[in-house]
């Protein structure tokens, strides 16, 4: 049987083919500073990457994911069921919905519910979209806005009134009653294209407001004697 400790000391012995390493031939002191300018040299003839930021701003994909909106009706009704999915399927808790009910006399979107406290977070959110993804009345939709940076916490909470789409042509901001001859499905086929001529903006009663006097009538106080 053949002696180890002697095979062993005998391969790393007899290593005959290995070479030492050259030590390295040390630079001289101008060296260096040539190999730098070398290296400057060399990107004045690249193409430039910076961008002059905020003065030239250059335009996002068109699917960016950016600050959210919550869209209307072609008639002006909110698309938000309050169904609070979106804040479910939010990884960042960033979401925050409170849904009541319709009444005919405040109607704020076509179905029984709506989102009457609406919030999202942006010291939280990741725009990751799946909030997006979760709402089943395309309700919620993501911008190319991305300026969203703020000092202020409070100031990073957008409410309901921030996101919520302007008015287009042909719309009445809500509340108000539904396209007269058509039920909540209609409006999701693409059959209500506009809000039906003298439709009138209801009184929102749910924001504190108060019922307007009848025309004509005068001031409580009016006509009283001093």
């Amino acid at each position: 049987m053949p002696d180890r400790s002697t095979g062993a000391s005998g391969s790393s012995g007899s290593s005959g083919d290995e070479t030492p390493g050259t030590p390295e031939t040390p630079k001289t002191p101008w060296q260096n500073p040539v190999a730098g300018f070398g290296v400057t040299f060399k990107a004045m003839f690249k193409k430039r990457l910076t961008e002059q930021y905020p003065e030239q701003e250059k335009t996002t994909a068109p699917r960016f994911h950016g600050r959210h909106q919550l869209n209307r009706h072609p008639d002006g009704l909110e698309k938000c069921i309050g169904c609070e999915l979106c804040a479910w399927a939010c990884p960042a808790d960033a979401i925050y919905v409170e849904g009541a009910d319709n009444t005919e006399e405040e109607r704020y979107s076509p179905g029984e519910r709506y989102g009457r406290v609406y919030q999202i977070n942006y010291a939280r959110c990741i725009l990751c979209g799946l909030c997006i993804e979760a709402c089943p009345t395309r309700a919620l939709t993501m911008t190319n806005d991305f300026e969203l940076a703020d000092s202020s916490r409070a100031n990073l909470i957008y409410t309901k009134e921030q996101l919520l789409a302007g008015l287009d042509e042909g719309m009445v901001d809500s509340p108000h009653s539904i396209f007269p001859g058509t039920d909540e499905q209609d409006y999701y086929r693409g059959l209500v294209t506009e809000a039906a001529p003298g439709t009138v903006r209801q009184t929102a009663f749910s924001k504190g407001e108060t019922a307007e006097p009848p025309a004509g009538a005068g001031a409580p106080n009016e006509g009283a004697q001093a």
